[in-house]
């Protein structure tokens, strides 16, 4: 089971009109869509849309810790399941705004079981932080720098070589971010799925795709509304890019069997549908 869900882009801020608040959009600049994504933690109904996960007591059992060196001479973390075989075909997958936490770890284990000729790797955009509520959740994906996750990005593709075929998932948070990790491989990216993302609304950044992106949203999702994925059909259909839309009547994240809005039906079919793209794509 897919475990976790969590220019013109569409930033909810609150407009006190008298006693009222009302919800409105702003229209928001296109460089940076990942951090207006970040800044939805702002609102309080984003924030509650998330219940906090409880304990799996995962224990890995394909999975390993690798320490990369980053450009900055940092250290990054990733969480790589090997392939069955040796092989160039790679997934990175990028967590919720939880971190990379058991469920991710366990998430990575399930799909490379399900693509044995693939390697999967979590990558950690937190440096370690997890957050176990909400309110540390919000602070932990307000504050991500954008270089930062983009040093992490570029050091796991520099550790899968330049013989790697690259495919990408990620929820919420994570669905913004595999669409970056996307644009970051450049030619090597062969596949790109994200799950009620961030889209990328600048034109001349998604000029520069080299992959097929499959994006998985909720037609009642109220931040990655439809209306932002019509703006990203749009955008794409605009560059020349192939984009295959997948919509489910259900809410943010409900992929996430966390979430009170999950929904198990629509989960399993969009998993069926994550496998198949992704076998058409690293064969």
């Amino acid at each position: 089971m897919l475990i976790f869900s969590c220019c013109l882009f569409l930033c909810l801020t609150l407009v006190v009109t008298g006693k009222e608040k009302k919800p409105i959009v702003q229209e928001r600049k296109s460089c940076c869509s990942t951090e207006q994504f970040a800044e939805l933690t702002s609102d309080k109904s984003f924030r509650n849309a998330h219940l906090e996960p409880t304990s799996l007591n995962f224990t890995p059992t394909i999975g390993k810790w690798i320490t990369l060196k980053t450009a900055d001479g940092t250290d990054a973390k990733i969480f790589e399941v090997p392939s069955n075989k040796p092989t160039n075909n790679v997934i990175f997958m990028i967590h919720e705004w939880w971190g990379l936490n058991e469920y991710i770890q366990r998430e990575a284990e399930q799909l490379q079981q399900s693509l044995p000729n693939v390697t999967v790797i979590a990558l950690d955009l937190y440096d370690g932080k997890i957050a176990t509520d909400r309110e540390t959740a919000g602070k932990y994906m307000s504050s991500v720098s954008k270089q930062r996750c983009e040093t992490i990005i570029r050091a796991a593709i520099v550790h899968v070589g330049s013989k790697a075929k690259i495919g990408t998932i990620g929820w919420c948070f994570g669905g913004g971010w595999s669409l970056q990790a996307t644009l970051l491989a450049g030619r090597q990216a062969v596949a790109g799925v994200l799950y009620y993302g961030m889209p990328e609304t600048d034109t001349a950044k998604l000029k520069t795709l080299h992959a097929d992106i499959l994006g998985v949203f909720g037609n009642q999702d109220k931040w990655i509304t439809p209306e932002v994925v019509a703006t990203f059909e749009k955008n794409m259909k605009q560059v020349g890019k192939k984009l295959t839309v997948k919509t489910y009547n259900a809410d943010h994240a409900f992929a996430n069997p966390s979430n009170p809005q999950f929904d198990k039906t629509a989960t399993e079919d969009a998993r069926a549908v994550a496998l198949e793209f992704f076998k058409s794509h690293l064969k």
